[in-house]
């Protein structure tokens, strides 16, 4: 193969394989992530969309798999109000439970378009994280108000 051919097509390999690393608004094409009473946070490849969601006492809010990986909704223990229930994806009672079931059996995961929901009873602010996805960045905010 002369060089030229060779570049050719090493250059369009890579140019491919970079593609699918992008971040994408949704697998699925939609202008929007979550729409009407669909969902309040959004899940792409590598973020949850918004970062940061504001909610009220006694509110439900909704995380939708909007993308083509499995993902997690996993309250960080050590950034939730002291006096509010743990949460996450499975119904783990400790987020240590909650990540060991994920590295054993994939437990707590979040198929394409499936939901998780939770309903926030307590004031104050919520980390939470994507177990697979948490090294790349994959971490939100539920920030809950009366």
């Amino acid at each position: 193969m002369n060089r030229r051919a060779y570049l050719a097509l090493v250059g369009s390999s890579v140019s491919v394989s970079l593609a699918g690393c992008s971040t994408v608004l949704s697998a699925f094409g939609d202008d929007e992530l979550c729409g009407g009473d669909d969902c309040d946070i959004g899940m792409t490849r590598n973020e949850f969309v918004p970062e940061e969601y504001e909610a009220t006492v006694g509110e439900t809010v909704v995380w939708k798999n909007t993308s083509d990986a499995r993902h997690t909704v996993t309250a960080l223990d050590n950034s939730i109000p002291d006096d509010a229930e743990y949460f996450a994806s499975g119904g783990y009672e400790d987020q240590q439970t909650a990540v060991d079931a994920w590295h054993e059996e994939e437990g707590g995961k979040i198929e394409i378009r499936e939901t998780y929901e939770h309903t926030f009873e307590v004031p104050g602010e919520y980390g939470y994280i994507c177990e697979p996805h948490v090294h790349g960045g994959m971490i939100g905010t539920v920030i809950v108000s009366e």
